[in-house]
């Protein structure tokens, strides 16, 4: 693509994309097409600070026919010595990769950047670093944003020739003199000083645009996005603004614009041929795993998984014959190896088989994971596929190469120990947390653009509030508008209503900033700014790479989900209770046809089970009585949008109300466990094998095309379809008709595996309320503590189930909801840290302080020992309040009446306590 870079045009080396949070208004991916647009044959992208679109532009603009040029604008905290003065915002240098080198020193430049900002407001580098990574890479002095031209403009030429000198010095002929002309006056001033200084020292100057939005149109909604960035209104005079000239200018406008300097122009073709990089995509890079005993990663997972399966099929019963068990892994471990992924096994297994070690509860499987023999033999599942009919190719399918994904479910708040495990025994330097970024979407708009036009709270409010709010598929604007006729007559009827909906329209989808995926993690074979550019998230301690889900693993890093589950919190915590009174129980060996279970699921008495307790679910329950896992399993396969409507059918099938169709004689092994309806997605592709002739890979991909629903895909595959059932003796008009009726529901189909998994933590939690209701309740309560109306809706449901809630005491309770036995009854105590007021540290500290010397014997005797930071005014009133103190101080008037006295006594025994130390 350099080659057609011709010398007659011009080539934008600074544009800043929508990764320039609420300062950039052009989305990565359409910028090459701009560029494409104009007869650019080449165009750069500038970031500030970050290289976050990076892969993103340069595949997409490729793709646009188009020579992408990656380079980011670097905050700079000063310049060899010469600089001190620090600006309002740190002043920013365009470093540009010239190859595979630049982009590695870029990147390590942008990772330090923020992994090194400590308490700094905002990203930046010292000189020297720059120095030190300067290889392979470009350097453009930085225009008006830059070290530079400011000090020109404060008439200081000594030390801006310095500065310049030293940049020089470090880059030699890499090193351009940048000039911009926005049609402010501080360029004209310092133009003047730079091109003379580069003319003396020969230093080739070069003209960008500081290009924000693509049209020049488009100033006034840029202008809003300022705004919503700073916080500021649009008619407030003492704010940022910039001139209506930073859009995407055309080569001849540019031209025009600096036709007194036709080198600056010629510049920046000259640096688009020195720049024939883009960022590539890898193949996935593992880290390698150490077996430990000198055999190879493949040879140690069938070695791991043979011994895994041994000691499974020892504890658990057989649901298949054994020699069926050991044909599957052996075929299973095959595939995997073929393909390329033991080590990818051997690492879940390896982080899973920790936290297990460590008493970290971890969740039976989630996803299509669930469906491979070898991931339950390594104990990264714990449900067999054989038992549930699960189908390892719909998790690994060797037709269609593409990386495993086993999603993890830990205890929510034991996650980060898992995640200090594997920084631990990979490096922390290889393992990062995913960046991700949130949207302005259809409501948020609205309600920032709003703010920044200074339009009345109320009348935005009900405008954002007619946009229909839909989480798991977001409205547009443009849809909400077609949609509401009240948004079209608002719209029509008030200019300043218009101004806004054009505004929001243009700014709707940018992003808005910047935080961590909740779950996602990447584990590398080197440290990570070698693969990716880092970014530092100051709620985390754990640093994320700057490409998102999208693109990190395009880049050949592999993602590991390791999520927080709060349910396996509430098992464990019940897990705790029951052990105290000697009822330990072991979640993976209960009795799947426990009667007591099933009679509480029929009664839709499930509040606070997993997956089972909104009210229509529990209504579903009571109507299907659900009496197997394999009927749960369906239950939360088809309570969904989509196949919720066969509920009714699969019911009156079940009770016998109406007649189970199967399809076809050979198909009723396959749909007898649903009453004939079609739930799953490994329904689909049995039906495609058994019918159709089908391998399960190729059903997969019939699955797979099914959901997508492209016309010339499904096409193809009911060719494949009939022509294959054909060969079965299936007649053309029943299998044309059956493939139609396959395609209707595969759209809807659920992932079996995944709602096996899941049915699995139903069922416990439902034995568990069900057999312990006081442990279950317990344990519920405390994960809820601070959600006053979930705990008033268990406090309703203790009384159902007659478990009592006793009062708070002081010398009692914990931090959290605890169980109290007396007489064989069983009570719920209340939590400390449930009382309004108090703060769950500040009760933990009071039972700390119990539980190192005793029980209190009055208030005075609790005021002497707490510490009043803990214990403050309202804590105490609060505790009083709610009749802790109930024991030890029966009269709670008393108490509130006497805080301030109680308090000050408190304060003034720690102060005395502290001064004897």
């Amino acid at each position: 693509m350099a080659d057609a870079v011709n010398s007659q045009g011009f080539v934008h080396l600074r544009v800043r994309s929508a990764y320039s949070l609420l300062e950039g208004a052009i989305k990565a991916s359409k910028i090459g097409k701009m560029a494409a647009d104009a007869g650019m044959p080449a165009v750069g992208v500038a970031d500030r600070a970050n290289l976050f679109g990076a892969l993103e532009f340069s595949q997409t603009t490729k793709d646009a026919g188009v020579q992408p040029i990656v380079a980011c604008a670097l905050p700079v905290l000063d310049i060899g010595g010469q600089v001190a003065q620090r600006w309002a915002k740190t002043p920013t240098v365009v470093l540009i990769a010239q190859n595979e080198q630049g982009w590695l020193n870029l990147c390590a430049l942008s990772s330090a950047a923020y992994l090194d900002a400590g308490e700094m407001a905002e990203p930046g580098v010292p000189w020297g670093q720059v120095v030190d990574k300067s290889e392979g890479l470009i350097l453009l002095s930085g225009g008006p944003d830059g070290p530079i031209d400011p000090l020109f403009v404060q008439k200081k030429p000594a030390e801006a020739a310095a500065a310049l000198a030293e940049m020089k010095r470090v880059f030699g002929d890499r090193f351009y003199v940048e000039l911009q002309r926005h049609g402010l006056s501080s360029e004209t001033v310092a133009e003047g000083g730079l091109v003379e200084w580069a003319y003396a020292h020969d230093v080739p100057l070069v003209a960008t645009n500081d290009v924000y939005y693509a049209k020049a149109a488009q100033a006034k909604s840029h202008d809003a996005l300022l705004c919503i960035s700073d916080g500021a209104f649009t008619g407030q005079e003492d704010r940022r603004r910039v001139t209506g000239e930073h859009w995407f200018k055309s080569a001849e406008a540019m031209r025009e614009l600096f036709a007194d300097l036709p080198e600056a122009c010629d510049n920046t073709i000259q640096i688009a041929r020195r720049c024939a990089f883009l960022v590539k995509t890898h193949k996935p890079i593992l880290p390698r795993f150490d077996t430990g005993a000198g055999r190879s990663e493949a040879d140690e997972l069938a070695h791991q998984a043979r011994e895994g399966l041994k000691a499974r099929l020892e504890k658990n019963k057989a649901y298949a014959p054994e020699q069926d068990y050991w044909d599957r892994l052996e075929w299973e471990v095959g595939i995997i190896q073929q393909m390329g992924f033991p080590g990818y096994f051997l690492i879940v297994s390896d982080f899973i088989k920790w936290a297990k070690l460590h008493d970290i509860p971890v969740g039976p499987g989630r996803g299509s994971g669930a469906g491979s023999l070898v991931a339950w033999s390594l104990t990264i599942t714990d449900l067999d596929p054989l038992r549930f009919g699960l189908l390892f190719e719909r998790f690994l399918n060797p037709e269609r190469v593409s990386m495993p994904d086993f999603d993890i479910d830990f205890c929510q708040e034991r996650r980060e120990e898992v995640i200090d495990y594997v920084q631990d025994h990979y490096g922390k330097d290889r393992v990062a947390q995913i960046i991700t970024f949130g949207t302005l979407q259809a409501r948020a708009v609205l309600r920032d653009v709003g703010r920044v036009l200074q339009m009345p709270l109320g009348q935005v409010d009900r405008l954002a509030k007619m946009v229909p709010a839909n989480p798991a598929n977001p409205v547009t604007l443009a849809q909400a508008i077609d949609l509401e006729p009240r948004l079209r007559e608002a719209r029509d009827a008030e200019a300043s209503v218009k101004a806004l909906l054009e505004t929001a329209l243009e700014l709707e989808g940018l992003y808005r900033n910047a935080s961590t995926h909740a779950a996602g993690i990447v584990i590398g074979d080197r440290p990570l700014t070698e693969l990716v550019p880092l970014y530092q998230d100051p709620r985390s301690t754990i640093p994320a790479s700057q490409f998102n889900m999208k693109w990190v693993e395009p880049a050949g890093l592999v993602k590991f989900d390791f999520l927080g589950l709060k349910t396996l919190t509430v098992l464990d915590r019940a897990k705790g209770y029951l052990e105290r009174r000697g009822a330990a129980q072991d979640w993976g060996l209960l009795p799947l046809d426990d009667p007591k279970t099933y009679e509480l699921m029929a009664s839709g008495q499930t509040v606070g089970v997993f997956q089972l307790e909104s009210q229509g679910m529990r209504d579903t329950l009571r109507k299907m009585r659900c009496g197997s896992i394999e009927e749960i399993t369906a239950l939360i396969s088809l309570y969904r949008p989509g196949p919720m409507e066969m509920i009714d059918t699969y019911i009156d099938r079940k009770f016998g109300r109406a007649e189970v169709d199967y399809l076809h004689p050979s198909l009723k092994e396959v749909l007898t466990e649903t009453y004939g309806v079609i739930i799953y997605q490994e329904q689909v592709m049995k039906i495609a094998q058994i019918l159709a002739g089908y391998s399960l890979g190729e059903a997969d991909l019939l699955r797979r095309a099914m959901g997508k629903k492209k016309k010339e895909e499904m096409d193809f595959q009911r060719l494949r379809f009939v022509k294959g059932a054909s060969e079965k003796g299936v007649p053309e008009s029943q299998s044309g008709s059956i493939f139609d009726l396959v395609a209707k529901f595969a759209g809807y189909g659920f992932n079996k595996s995944h709602a096996a998994a899941y049915a699995l933590i139903s069922f416990q939690t439902g034995w568990l309320k069900a057999n312990h209701p006081v442990e279950f309740f317990a344990a519920s309560m405390s994960l809820d503590l601070s959600n006053t109306d979930k705990l008033a809706v268990f406090y309703q449901d203790c009384r159902r189930f007659e478990v009592p809630v006793l009062a708070p005491d002081i010398n009692r309770s914990s931090a959290d909801f605890d169980v109290a036995w007396k007489d064989g009854q069983g009570s719920v105590l209340y939590a400390l840290g449930a009382i309004r007021n108090v703060g769950l540290e500040a009760m933990r500290h009071v039972v700390e302080v119990r539980e190192t010397g005793g029980p209190f014997s009055d208030i005075f005797d609790f005021l002497e020992r707490v510490d009043p930071k803990a214990v403050n005014k309202r804590a105490l009133e609060g505790l009083a309040r709610a009749g802790a103190f109930d024991s030890i101080h029966p009269n709670r008037r008393q108490l509130f009446e006497q805080a301030d006295v109680l308090i000050a006594y408190c304060q003034s025994v720690a102060a005395e306590r502290a001064s004897a130390q």
